[in-house]
C-alpha cells in the first residue's frame, strides 16, 4: 500500500502542528515555507521524520503529493494552491485537518466575528472548564487544533476561536455551536472586498445541522442576517433590546431567558473587563454556555472572576502618574475604536507598529478620538494611511517614529502628563516587525516596565 504524501505550506505554529499530526497518522510529510530560514524549526519537528523544503515555491513540490495543508495566513487562491487542485490534490487548512482527527462526538463551540473573538473564546472556555467538562481552548487564539486533535475524545468540549482566514478552506468542519460576535472591515488586502470577507466568515454555519446552535448578535445588522444561513437553532444576544429568548441587558443586569423562564445573572458593573464591547462579549459567552446546559451559578462565578486576556486593554503599570495599557490585540481599526472607548483618562495612542498592510481606512479611528486622545505616535507601513486620516479629520498632534517600539514608547511618554494614559492599540497587524501580536505586546510591556 502506497504511503500518502502531504505538503504543509507555512511553518508557523499551525504548520508545525499539522506536520506532526500528519506524520503520526502515516503520511510522508514535506514541510515548506517561502522563508529560507526559520529559527528553531528543526527543534520543533525533532520528534518526526520529514522532508524540509524552505525558500521554494510550493508549485515545484507538487509531484507525488496527495494532500496540501495551508497555514491560515496563506490564501487558498494562490497559484500553487490552484495548480494543486487542478492536479487533483486535496487542499485544506489547519482547522479542517485538526477536525478530521478529532472525535466527531466532541462538542465544538466555535466563536468568530471581527472583534472580541479572543476574549470571548477565553471566557467561554473558562466557563466550560468550571462546569467540570473536559475542555480544550484552541484555534486562532494561539493553539492550533492540530496540536490536540488526537486527544479530543467523545464528550469533550472544544472552544475554538475561528477566523475568516481559517474558515475559507473548510470542507467538513462543523461547529456544533457557531457564535458570531460582529462584522466590520478587516483583511480587505486578503479578500479583496468586504463581501468576500463576510462570505468567508459565514462558512462557519455551512455544515451545521438541526440539532446544532447558532449564537448571533441581534444588534449587528450583518450578523442578524446570518440567521437564514444555518439549519441550527438560533440563540440571540443583545445589549440594546430585551429579547423573547436569549441573553440581554435589563437595568444594567445580564439576563438569560429560555422557554419563558428568566434568570438574572450579574450586574454589568461586576465585570472586571472594561468597556461596552466586553459586555457584548460576555453576552455572547452567556448564550454559548447557557444554551449548552451550563448551570447559572457557574456562569455567574466565572463572569465575576474573569480578568480578561493578555494584550487586550491589559493594564501594564503606572509610571510617574501615567498609566500604560497593552492592546496589541487591536489589529484593525474597529478593535482600536473599542479600546479608545474603554479609556477613562486623556490618552496618547500608539498606532501602526507593523509592516503588513491590510489596506485599512484609519479615518474612523481618528473620528472616535473625541476629547480622549490627546496625541498619536505612529510607525510602520500604515503611516501614510494614518497621516491621511489625521489630515482628513484635522488631528495635528501626531508624531512618526520609525526607529523602533522603544522610541515610540519614549515619544508617547513625553507627550503624556501625570494623570494621562498611554495606549498601544495599533489598529494593524504586527507581521514584518514582530512574529505576532503577542510578541509585540510582550516587547511593549518589557519596555514600559523598564522606563
Amino acid at each position: 500500500m502506497k504511503t500518502k504524501t502531504a505538503l504543509v505550506v507555512g511553518m508557523a505554529r499551525s504548520g508545525i502542528g499539522s506536520a506532526k499530526l500528519l506524520y503520526k497518522n502515516g503520511y510522508k510529510v514535506i514541510v515548506n515555507d517561502m522563508k529560507r530560514e526559520i529559527p528553531n524549526l528543526s527543534e520543533a519537528l525533532s520528534d518526526i521524520e520529514y522532508d524540509m523544503k524552505l525558500g521554494i515555491d510550493p508549485i515545484e513540490l507538487l509531484d507525488g503529493v496527495d494532500l496540501m495543508v495551508l497555514s491560515p495566513a496563506i490564501p487558498n487562491f494562490k497559484p500553487f494552491a490552484l495548480e494543486a487542485k487542478n492536479r487533483g490534490i486535496e487542499v485544506i487548512g489547519e482547522i479542517e485537518l485538526g477536525y478530521r482527527y478529532s472525535s466527531k462526538e466532541a462538542n465544538f463551540i466555535c466563536i468568530s466575528g471581527t472583534n472580541g473573538k479572543t476574549t470571548s473564546t477565553t471566557l467561554t472556555g473558562e466557563i466550560f472548564k468550571a462546569s467540570g467538562r473536559k475542555t480544550f481552548v484552541l484555534g486562532n487564539i494561539g493553539i492550533p487544533i492540530t496540536e490536540y486533535a488526537s486527544e479530543i475524545l467523545a464528550g469533550d468540549t472544544v472552544v475554538a476561536e475561528v477566523a475568516a482566514l481559517q474558515l475559507e478552506s473548510i470542507k467538513n468542519f462543523r461547529a456544533n455551536t457557531a457564535a458570531m460576535l460582529n462584522i466590520s472591515e478587516d483583511h480587505i488586502n486578503r479578500f479583496g472586498t468586504m463581501e468576500k470577507y463576510v462570505a468567508a466568515k459565514e462558512r462557519i454555519f455551512e455544515n451545521q445541522q438541526e440539532n446544532d446552535i447558532a449564537v448571533l448578535n441581534y444588534d449587528d445588522e450583518c450578523v442578524r442576517g446570518m440567521a437564514k444561513l444555518t439549519k441550527a437553532r438560533i440563540v440571540w444576544f443583545s445589549q440594546k433590546n430585551e429579547l423573547e429568548s436569549g441573553a440581554f441587558i435589563r437595568d444594567d443586569k445580564i439576563m438569560w431567558k429560555d422557554a419563558g423562564k428568566e434568570t438574572e445573572l450579574i450586574h454589568t458593573s461586576e465585570l472586571l473587563i472594561p468597556g461596552k464591547h466586553n459586555i457584548e462579549n460576555a453576552l455572547c459567552c452567556v448564550a454559548c454556555a447557557m444554551s449548552n446546559g451550563v448551570d447559572s451559578e457557574t456562569v455567574r462565578t466565572v463572569l465575576r472572576e474573569f480578568k480578561g486576556v493578555a494584550h487586550r486593554i491589559e493594564f501594564v503599570c503606572e509610571k510617574d502618574g501615567v498609566q500604560y495599557f497593552n492592546d496589541s490585540k487591536g489589529t484593525n481599526p474597529d478593535s482600536t475604536i473599542r479600546a479608545i472607548e474603554a479609556m477613562s483618562r486623556p490618552t496618547v495612542l500608539i498606532l501602526g507598529v507593523g509592516e503588513y498592510d491590510k489596506q485599512s481606512d484609519f479615518t474612523p479611528v481618528f473620528r472616535a478620538f473625541g476629547d480622549k486622545i490627546i496625541g498619536v505616535v505612529a510607525s510602520g507601513i500604515n503611516v501614510p494611511a494614518i497621516l491621511k486620516a489625521a489630515r482628513r479629520t484635522g488631528f495635528r498632534n501626531i508624531v512618526v517614529e520609525n526607529r523602533g517600539l522603544k522610541d515610540m514608547v519614549l515619544a508617547a511618554r513625553d507627550m503624556a502628563n501625570e494623570g494621562d494614559s498611554v495606549l498601544l492599540s495599533p489598529a494593524a497587524a504586527s507581521w514584518g516587525m514582530f512574529t505576532d501580536f503577542e510578541e509585540r505586546g510582550r516587547v511593549f510591556c518589557d519596555i514600559v516596565r523598564a522606563l
